[in-house]
């Protein structure tokens, strides 16, 4: 049977204007970093059979297009040069990369390329990138990941899971205290990239051993995903959540895809795509998921599900599954062991998401109630977070005529956000600088300063 040319991949190469031979010698060098050995003899005959309609085999189109949007500084997915496989084109399937190795790769030099994430940050979030895969495809996937053959002569050891793990503990803390973007964040994604990658591609002397380091490589790629969204940049978020998940799936890790979708859901709640919310958190809550998490992270899935259950409009169930979650939690001291991606959550997070679906519901008043215990109950570590409930306390405050008391929370919450550097603390900012909007125009006074006290903290950042 002819193969049909492949003009799509020939139009990029033209742009790139670079000979055959140039292009092979360029995809050695991005294969090398890979640690791609199987694509360290590529040659120009191999870019001419691709061209001529041939298909790449293992990682090599994903390190293809790689190599491309390196040389053209911009991003070109495999879909660019006409190499998508069906699955690709199947919007089930998509955003789901059968090879998590490539994907990591692929997507931990994006990440680390200054140029190219702002181009993928730019891009448009889709609610199309989170149409979950069948659950046959995720038992291929877990199979496939089993008979994986090592890409890499070292053989992974239970301190190279013990190591990841305290890396993840680390940049989770640094998250917590001062958001996800700056300096923190580049390190996880370099660790990610380079560190982790070898150790998924290495050679495990136990199948438990296996599972244990995709599991950490789950949690890291779960905070490289959360940080992003922290950060605003929402495409780049869903990605790095997709891999997490994924990963979890691979080897059976049913509490933490669970907790990746919660987050997913929580994303979709921000980004006003409620039914999407509700569908990923449900996701989150189904089979093993719930069943299999602590009693902490049940209550978390809870609240979230709540959450976009009362975005949706949903009010008689989002106050059920509110119910359910402070229930749930009220048991997590029954727990023995808790997973270290937990440790955040207690009291002062579950008042803040209780308050953030009630707000939703229209209950301001209790609203205002549970921000302000949210406040209350809060360690001084999680300074992230008490700045923008700060934020989110003066907006209903101001919902309900209370300017005076609005004004004193927000330079409270502008107090906190020193050294914070977070998109959705940010966020909190021009909200208030939106909602002060009128009354400035009816005249100065505290409100006036507050704002140009809120110009100066968006002006740092």
């Amino acid at each position: 049977m002819a193969r049909t040319r492949n003009t799509r991949l020939e139009a990029v190469i033209q742009e790139l204007g670079l000979s055959q031979r140039q292009l092979a010698a360029r995809l050695r060098v991005v294969a090398a970093e890979h640690r791609a050995t199987e694509l360290h003899r590529v040659a120009q005959p191999y870019i001419a059979r691709w061209i001529g309609g041939a298909t790449p085999e293992g990682r090599a189109a994903h390190i293809l297009a790689e190599t491309l949007s390196r040389g053209l500084g911009r991003t070109i997915t495999l879909t660019d040069i006409g190499l998508a496989t069906d699955d690709a084109a199947d919007p089930q399937t998509s955003a789901w990369s059968v090879d998590t190795l490539a994907t990591l790769a692929t997507l931990g030099s994006t990440d680390m390329d200054i140029a190219r994430r702002q181009v993928l940050a730019q891009s448009a979030y889709s609610v199309a990138g989170l149409a979950l895969p069948t659950e046959s495809w995720w038992q291929e996937a877990t199979e496939r990941a089993r008979t994986r053959k090592p890409l890499s002569k070292h053989t992974v050891t239970p301190e190279d899971v013990t190591s990841v793990r305290e890396m993840t503990a680390f940049l989770s803390q640094r998250d917590q205290q001062r958001g996800g973007r700056g300096v923190g964040r580049a390190a996880l994604v370099a660790y990610l990239r380079t560190d982790v990658a070898e150790l998924l591609g290495g050679r495990f002397p136990s199948d438990v051993l296996r599972r244990d380091m995709t599991s950490a490589a789950a949690e890291l790629a779960y905070l490289a995903g959360w940080t992003s969204f922290d950060a605003g940049e929402h495409p780049i978020a869903l990605r790095w959540l997709t891999l997490a998940t994924q990963l979890a799936e691979e080897v059976g890790d049913a509490a933490l895809a669970g907790h990746v979708l919660r987050a997913m859901a929580h994303q979709a709640v921000d980004l006003h795509q409620p039914a999407e919310a509700v569908r990923l958190a449900e996701e989150s809550l189904s089979s093993r998921r719930y069943a299999e998490a602590c009693w902490r992270e049940k209550a978390l899935l809870g609240v979230v599900h709540a959450r976009g259950l009362a975005a949706a409009g949903y009010k008689k169930q989002a106050a059920q599954a509110l119910n359910r979650s402070e229930a749930d939690l009220a048991r997590a001291r029954e727990d023995g062991d808790e997973p270290g991606r937990v440790w955040f959550f207690g009291e002062a997070s579950l008042a803040h998401e209780t308050a953030a679906a009630l707000r939703d519901m229209g209950d301001l008043k209790g609203a205002e109630r549970e921000f302000k215990r949210s406040v209350r109950t809060r360690q001084k570590p999680f300074k992230r977070t008490h700045c923008v409930t700060l934020g989110y306390l003066g907006e209903v405050q101001v919902r309900q005529g209370q300017l005076d008391a609005a004004c004193a929370t927000w330079h409270q919450a502008l107090d906190t956000m020193t050294g914070v550097q977070s998109g959705r603390a940010r966020e909190t900012v021009v909200q208030m600088r939106r909602a002060l909007s009128p009354v400035l125009r009816r005249g100065g006074g505290p409100a006036a300063d507050l704002d140009a006290r809120a110009c100066a903290v968006l002006a740092d950042r």
